[in-house]
């Protein structure tokens, strides 16, 4: 018998579906069941009395954020989160372990836990598998999470297993810290997309008393198609008679498609944070509220929805607040839509008692995935011409079949970010490499400048901004420069938005209409250079990080060329920058190399095992603190066998020089580490 007393009361067929009940020290709690994340025990913006009435059974707090404010002695003293936040109902406390991994550039990890580096007071702190327990303790919740390592789902297998073993041995620890306590404790499977990793975590794991296991590594970089496949395998492996929770998912639709492959429990911050961009879900799908057609709409956001905000404000009020920037807008979509999560998992579990969820999945998988711009906001008063709102002059929209949507350069077949989710490949090959979080914590006066170069449908610099937003109390200033000569992709992105949810804030349309965004105050400025990047680059400041994103040589071939990389380096050579791209290409490395930049090996991203890193000199002596690898001795014996040594506008007469160039480089004098 676990801590928890789990009971399946229903399964469903034709699904792994399962309705289910489980019991903590605060109540009974129905499954499947979504957890509002109230981080620093909040839900930003709602009272407890707000989540109650939107059906919040249980609250998911996190344990990294609570050790550094309030911390543990103030939970101890006054009695725990629940009588901290006045709440009645059950907490889910997280280990801290994912905030870890977001601290890519500033935490170590070493088998006596992490070490990192406090955003509040700035002193150094070990957090143990031992430590996170206790504070969990103090904390009070009902259900545990054992530390675990969190490594992005695309690693490669090797530092996939590592991470593994090490999440196995922290298990362990954590359950003979736990000791007697009453509190509920679940162990986190990992494994990212390897099927070898996952069954051999699942095994280990599984034959430990936890009260119940949590499908953790996924949600952060993968497909959905992937996610979906690795959260059928891993719920298969785990103990029928136990809760499974999938951690950080997500949109209505990969709730529904978990609980179809046998999960339980979920939690993610997307019902808020879509909220505050205007982004309301609905029985008819996704409504952006941001949209102008919005601005005279009488009509409640979802006429079959009884939660308060739909009950007393019409689209229009909430396009206004939304429009205007008004925290109200933001409260009022995030009771909505808190209301559409509890209701759609009651709606589950419905008819997973009734045996009707296999025909109930079918025809909900299309409706929550639709967008407002599928369907006519009022009838149309006069027949024209169809226009296909997926084209735009060179640019079309193309669909993944994975739940996300990219845009497509029409004459070369070019997508941009190919292989992988936009968003994902942005947060992962720009913003997390970059250690952007970290860069924005640093108490400096002058605006840290970051180069976008391709704007294209604005992923890179979205994930820049989301990234700033992200930080709490962040202290130094942004300036975000994008680079882009046609405008059509990102025009293309924003007439479907619902497709393209990273664009629903103000910033996009203020690009396109005045060439410059700021934030309240001028902490955060965005500014547009649009035309040929090589003439306008002397117009922006000096960068400290460059996103180098546009189309492949083979689609926009002056901007990976020699003569291109001297500009960029003229303008950033005796600075502290970094520029990181997609692009592994040997020409590109060995234009970045003769231009004067040291180049090193990027982190994987899509179909790609390796991308591409360069360095200014200064920025050079810092890459070990960095955990740079640079090109080696074994990387120029591969660069001299093979075709495409020289970028293209070298003339022939000019290749001897530049291999001369290359050769002779500081860089490759005494390197050894592997190709």
């Amino acid at each position: 018998m676990t801590r928890l007393r789990f009971r399946v009361d229903a399964r469903a067929g034709g699904s792994r579906a399962r309705a289910s009940r489980f019991h903590t020290l605060h109540g009974e709690v129905l499954t499947p069941v979504f957890m509002p994340v109230a981080t620093r025990a909040t839900v930003r913006g709602l009272s407890v009395e707000d989540l109650q009435a939107a059906g919040s059974t249980v609250l998911l707090a996190n344990a990294y954020h609570l050790l550094l404010r309030p911390g543990p002695e103030v939970f101890a003293r006054l009695g725990g989160i629940h009588q901290l936040m006045q709440w009645g109902g059950s907490v889910l406390t997280d280990s801290g372990g994912f905030q870890v991994f977001s601290l890519a550039g500033d935490r170590a990890i070493t088998e006596q836990g992490a070490v990192f580096r406090s955003y509040v007071d700035g002193t150094r702190i070990l957090l143990s598998p031992e430590q996170s327990i206790a504070v969990q303790q103090a904390i009070g919740g009902d259900i545990m999470m054992a530390m675990d390592q969190c490594i992005p789902s695309t690693a490669d297998h090797a530092s996939a297993a590592a991470a593994m073993h090490l999440t196995q041995r922290w298990a362990a620890r954590s359950l003979t810290a736990r000791g007697d306590s009453p509190q509920a404790l679940f162990g986190i499977v990992q494994g990212a997309c390897f099927e070898d990793l996952r069954r051999e975590s699942a095994e280990a794991l599984t034959r430990l008393p936890f009260d119940g296991f949590a499908i953790g590594g996924l949600a952060v970089g993968e497909s959905k198609a992937l996610r979906e496949r690795f959260t059928e395998l891993t719920t298969d492996l785990l103990p029928d008679d136990l809760p499974r929770y999938l951690m950080g998912v997500g949109t209505p639709v990969d709730l529904l498609e978990a609980v179809h492959r046998g999960v339980d429990m979920f939690d993610c911050s997307i019902p808020s944070l879509l909220a505050k961009q205007g982004v309301a879900f609905t029985s008819r799908g996704r409504v952006n509220l941001y949209r102008g057609v919005y601005k005279l709409a009488e009509e409640a956001v979802d006429p079959r929805c009884d939660c308060t905000t739909c009950g007393r404000y019409s689209r229009a009020y909430l396009h206004h607040l939304t429009k205007a920037g008004e925290v109200l807008g933001w409260q009022l979509l995030t009771k909505h839509n808190l209301h559409f999560y509890h209701a759609l998992t009651a709606t589950m579990r419905r008819h997973v008692v009734t045996d009707t969820f296999a025909a109930y999945y079918r025809e909900q998988r299309d409706v929550l995935m639709r967008g407002d711009d599928e369907y006519p906001s009022r009838p149309p008063t006069v027949r024209r011409r169809r226009r296909d709102p997926r084209a735009l002059q060179r640019f079309e929209v193309r669909e993944s079949g994975h739940g996300y949507a990219s845009v497509v350069h029409k004459r070369s077949g070019e997508i941009m970010h190919a292989g992988l989710d936009p968003a994902a490949e942005a947060q992962a090959l720009y913003v997390d490499q970059s250690r952007l979080a970290d860069r924005l914590r640093e108490p400096r006066p002058e605006p840290l400048v970051v180069w976008d170069v391709g704007l294209g449908a604005a992923h890179n610099a979205m994930a820049v901004l989301e990234c700033r937003d992200a930080i709490e109390g962040a202290r130094r200033p942004l300036r975000l420069v994008s680079f882009e000569h046609d405008l059509g992709s990102l025009r293309l992105a924003l007439r479907n938005a619902t497709r393209f949810p990273h664009l629903h804030r103000a910033g996009p349309n203020d690009i396109l209409r005045a060439g410059e965004w700021r934030s309240p105050g001028s902490a955060v400025v965005w500014t547009l250079l649009e035309g040929d990047f090589r003439a306008r680059l002397a117009e922006a400041p000096p960068p400290d990080v460059i996103f180098y994103d546009p189309f492949s040589a083979r689609t926009d071939t002056g901007m990976w060329t020699l003569e291109c990389f001297d500009r960029v380096f003229a303008a950033c050579g005796e600075h502290d920058t970094e520029l990181f791209t997609y692009s592994a290409s040997t020409s590109v490395r060995a234009a970045l190399l003769a231009a004067g930049f040291v180049v090193g090996r990027g982190v994987p991203t899509g179909t790609k095992p390796e991308t591409t890193l360069a360095m200014t000199p200064s920025a050079a002596l810092r890459s070990v603190a960095r955990g740079r690898v640079l090109l080696g001795t074994e990387w120029l014996e591969r660069w001299r066998r093979s075709d495409a040594r020289v970028p293209s506008d070298v003339p022939a007469d000019g290749h001897a020089v530049f291999a001369e160039r290359i050769i002779g480089l500081a860089q490759f004098r005494g390197a050894s580490e592997p190709a």
